[in-house]
C-alpha cells in the first residue's frame, strides 16, 4: 500500500528523467529508513535507473557505510548540513551511480533539540560534480514528516538533474 500518492508520482518521475539521461541513482536515507527506497522500487522497470539505497540510521552505519567522518557527525550533529553533504557524496563513492540524494532528520514525536526540533530535516544532493544542501521543517506526526521528506528529496532530485542536463 502506497504512503503517498505524490511521492508514487514523484518517483515515476525521476524514474523518466534517470532513464532518459542514462542515471543510476542511489539514496542514503537516515529518519525516512528506506521510504524513497521503497517509493522507487515500487516502479516497475527501476532496476534500470535505481543503483541502491543505504539506510543508514545510526551514527556508526553513517560512518562505516557512507564513510561519513565520525567528528563530523560529532562536531555537526547526525541532523546537519555538513551530514547529509556527506551522506550524499559517500552514497556515490560507495556506489556506481551518477546521483545520489541524502536524508537525515528528527522525525519524532521525541528526540527533538531547541537548536534540532522536531520536524527538521537535512537533504543532500549530489552528482559526482556538485554537491547541494538544504534544511526543512516539517509539521506533522512521524509518519507525515518522514512522508514529506521523502516527497521534498525526490523533489530536489528531479531539480538538480534537470538543472545539470
Amino acid at each position: 500500500m502506497s504512503v503517498s500518492r505524490l511521492l508514487d508520482q514523484l518517483a515515476i518521475q525521476a524514474g523518466s528523467v534517470l532513464a532518459e539521461h542514462s542515471l543510476m541513482l542511489a539514496t542514503a536515507e537516515s529518519c525516512t529508513g528506506g521510504l524513497v527506497a521503497a517509493a522507487i522500487t515500487d516502479v516497475a522497470g527501476s532496476s534500470g535507473w535505481f543503483e541502491r539505497g543505504f539506510v543508514t540510521y545510526s551514527n556508526e552505519a553513517k560512518s562505516t557505510m557512507l564513510g561519513v567522518p565520525a567528528k563530523l557527525i560529532r562536531d555537526h550533529g547526525a541532523v546537519s548540513e555538513e551530514v547529509a553533504h556527506a551522506m550524499a557524496e559517500g552514497a556515490l563513492l560507495n556506489s556506481r551511480a551518477q546521483v545520489s540524494l541524502a536524508i537525515t532528520g528528527v522525525a519524532g514525536p521525541g528526540g527533538g533539540t531547541a537548536d534540532k526540533p522536531v520536524g527538521m530535516v537535512c537533504f543532500g544532493w549530489s552528482n559526482r560534480v556538485t554537491t547541494l544542501t538544504g534544511t526543512q521543517r516539517f509539521k506533522g506526526d512521524r509518519a507525515q514528516i518522514r512522508r514529506q521528506a521523502a516527497e521534498h528529496a525526490m523533489r530536489g532530485l528531479l531539480e538538480l538533474i534537470r538543472n545539470e542536463q
